[in-house]
């Protein structure tokens, strides 16, 4: 059963966000997108840079780009533009093989690793959805819309790691 969003109160001083959506399944991840951002909007997001991609597997390669450019670990490049959060949205629906499946796994694995490389939040609203009525619920309808989710999740992510240490 789907849970109504709640919606937070969130503010950012000067966050930056990027949001890395894919245009296959377009009329869902559009519409997850429109949620973000107007979410990231209604938050006064400083920055938002929208990048759309073919599909959902070619999500982790700009993710990774993005994270790696305002990484604040050693292991990755210098900052350029620091970003608060990367959210990601696509839409996955099964057919008949488990073509799908792999597709998703894959993403899902690319994007955890991502986040812990570079210590920069990822957020992952790649859904593997069985069929378009389940697209149509988790997408299209404005009280569970996973885009809006994903950019309230952001900003507390964005939140969290501005405000802590995590060094000993």
């Amino acid at each position: 059963m789907l849970k109504k969003i709640r919606t937070k109160e969130l503010r950012v001083a000067g966050g930056w966000f990027a949001i890395v959506a894919s245009r296959y399944n377009a009329r869902y991840v559009d519409a997850m997108v429109r949620g973000a951002v107007a979410e990231l909007k209604r938050a006064k997001a400083r920055k938002i840079q929208v990048v759309r991609v073919p599909g959902a597997y070619e999500i982790p390669i700009v993710a990774a780009r993005l994270a790696r450019s305002s990484s604040p670990h050693a292991a990755c490049p210098t900052p350029r533009a620091s970003f608060s959060a990367i959210i990601c949205l696509g839409v996955i629906l099964r057919g008949e093989t488990v073509h799908a499946a792999h597709i998703g796994d894959a993403v899902s694995r690319a994007l955890m690793q991502i986040q812990l490389e570079c210590g920069v939040p990822v957020i992952h609203e790649v859904l593997l959805l069985e069929n378009e009525q389940q697209a149509k619920a988790r997408c299209l309808n404005r009280k569970h819309n996973r885009g809006t989710e994903a950019a309230q999740t952001a900003l507390e992510m964005a939140k969290v790691m501005a405000k802590s240490s995590f060094e000993p």
